[in-house]
């Protein structure tokens, strides 16, 4: 198999490591991330083999990273007869190794077709985010019985270091979500405030009674509280509301 595109020499799992390192730091895109992933998790292998990451979907198992299209294509293979090493990993969060896909007993025909694509011995690791098993990495080699000891303790830490890089990528994600919706929500409490001084103004009347129009009103057009907040807003300044300024709380 051909060499990576800017991947570490062959086996050179300390900068593998290093890389995923700054790459954790860097907080890249997830798809990029999956990417470089699948990229170096190939590169650790000697020779270089293939790789795919496969997260979990919509409860559908789907490749979302491969580092050469060989990968890509035994991921979809096993996807179509619903079994295979990768999956069997995904389903149990153990480790899954075929030593030789020529001997290879399990899988139905999946052994046959991994064959005819060349692969002849693979691994598959579980992936796992905040502790409970989302994907697994799956290296693909071309000569059989490529997983020795060494190289799946090589895969094993690396495999450890991606789920860790996986778990903070999505918190990250889940922070940037929150951050969103407590936007959001300011901007929400700081509309209907205004609409309720402005009714609070015209009706000569407390803050309950302003809310009580307010909410009876949305009842009745059937529109959400903050769009008529903004519509009364607007027909007495004149102007669109705007958003308070918001400190990111993170």
């Amino acid at each position: 198999m051909d060499r990576p595109k800017d991947t570490p020499q062959a086996g050179d799992l300390a900068a593998a490591l290093g890389e995923l390192a700054n790459l954790m730091t860097a907080t890249p895109h997830l798809d990029a991330l999956l990417d470089d992933l699948a990229r170096l998790a190939a590169g650790i292998l000697t020779p270089f083999g293939s790789c795919g990451i496969t997260l979990r979907h919509e409860h559908a198992p789907m490749t979302v990273a491969n580092s050469d299209s060989l990968a890509a294509q035994l991921d979809e293979v096993q996807y179509g007869q619903d079994d295979g090493p990768c999956l069997e990993t995904l389903r149990t969060g153990q480790v899954t190794l075929v030593t030789d896909t020529a001997t290879e007993p399990r899988w139905g025909q999946y052994p046959a077709h991994a064959l005819g694509y060349g692969v002849r011995s693979s691994l598959s690791l579980p992936l796992a985010v905040n502790g409970d098993t989302q994907g697994a990495l799956n290296l693909y080699a071309t000569n059989t019985d490529a997983f020795g000891t060494e190289q799946q303790a090589r895969a094993d830490i690396f495999a450890a270091q991606a789920s860790l890089a996986l778990t903070l990528a999505h918190r990250q994600a889940q922070q940037t979500q929150l951050t969103d919706q407590l936007r959001e929500a300011l901007a929400t409490r700081a509309v209907i405030d205004q609409a309720l001084g402005i009714l609070m103004a015209q009706q000569a009347c407390d803050s309950d009674t302003a809310f009580t129009i307010l909410r009876t009103t949305s009842q009745n057009q059937n529109r959400k509280l903050r769009h008529v907040a903004a519509a009364i807003i607007q027909a007495t300044t004149g102007s669109t509301p705007r958003p308070p300024t918001f400190t990111d709380p993170s």
